[in-house]
């Protein structure tokens, strides 16, 4: 038994697939049937039903896939143990972004974070927390932004910067007049949302205590987009909340229609999270040092609230 076999397993457990796994190992399909077909001689078991369209694990492949896990990512962590001691920082280091985060923060710390460590080589994907959270367990990311807190025991959460909300209305909405927002003068009927998957979404249901109710206008729409919102909300069709680093790039006449909240400002903690298990933490200080030297100067942190956490 060898780490490659067990290796090219995981991935065929994962692309359910012989030929998208091998491309994803950088083999060919022979090789790694070939492999496989060993550990299971070796092993005496039938790991994949290979009569199934796309492949199945069986009862005891399920358990043998679970335990290639630990010692896969056990085997991977002896370079981290290593690294660390030296204080080396470079490598690769995978990470993942929330949707409504990646555009706004990304261009913002990307250019000074890769001319300050050259030697690392930095996998970025946007994705969403639940994918994030997933990834992180099966050893496929280093790393996380996301909005917090998950309160999850395997996850560990460090706050990078508290994100204000801010309102986006027409020039005829009936709060257009108001200098500055408050929590009670929101109207969940009367905020476009992002669709479901979105933490922004949960953010701003949490932060209105309230429950969908019928639409007086018999008019709801959810969109993955903040662009979309924007764009509808200019129309008189609603008013929209947006995070604080997304108005940065609005056009100065979109910028006269976004409303601050009174203090103490409703906001979003976002974090860097990454596996309790995680050893590249030297990467992870770095990331956050360059994100914590840049953010300062973009978001004020006087008379900042966080929102109620986020329900999963």
């Amino acid at each position: 038994m060898t780490i490659t076999q067990l290796t090219y397993v995981l991935a065929v457990a994962e692309h359910k697939n012989f030929t998208l796994a091998s491309e994803k190992c950088f083999v060919t399909q022979p090789t790694l049937s070939m492999q496989i077909q060993k550990l299971e001689d070796e092993l005496d078991v039938i790991i994949f039903n290979r009569k199934k369209k796309p492949i199945e694990l069986t009862p005891i492949g399920e358990k043998i896939i679970e335990q290639a896990k630990v010692i896969v990512n056990e085997s991977n962590r002896i370079t981290d143990i290593v690294d660390q001691q030296k204080g080396f920082i470079g490598g690769e280091f995978k990470l993942g972004i929330i949707p409504t985060v990646m555009p706004t923060l990304l261009p913002l710390f990307l250019r000074t974070f890769l001319k300050k460590y050259p030697k690392i080589n930095l996998v970025i994907e946007e994705l969403t927390t639940e994918e994030i959270i997933k990834k992180l367990s099966d050893g496929h990311l280093d790393a996380g932004i996301a909005a917090t807190p998950l309160e999850i025991a395997s996850i560990k959460e460090r706050p990078l910067y508290y994100e204000p909300f801010v309102g986006f209305l027409g020039s005829n909405h009936r709060l257009s007049n108001i200098t500055e927002l408050s929590v009670e003068d929101l109207d969940i009927d009367d905020i476009l949302l992002l669709e479901d998957g979105h933490c922004f979404k949960d953010n701003i249901l949490n932060l209105c205590n309230s429950l969908k109710k019928e639409d007086p206008h018999h008019f709801r729409l959810e969109s993955g987009s903040f662009d979309t919102l924007i764009k509808l909300t200019k129309e008189g069709l609603g008013m929209t909340l947006l995070p604080y680093l997304h108005t940065q790039d609005l056009n100065e006449n979109d910028k006269k229609l976004v409303k601050s909240f009174k203090n103490p400002t409703p906001s979003r903690e976002i974090s860097i999270i990454y596996h309790k298990s995680q050893l590249k933490i030297q990467l992870i200080d770095a990331l956050k040092e360059v994100i914590d030297g840049i953010i300062r100067g973009v978001i004020a942190f006087n008379d900042v609230k966080i929102i109620s956490p986020l329900k999963r």
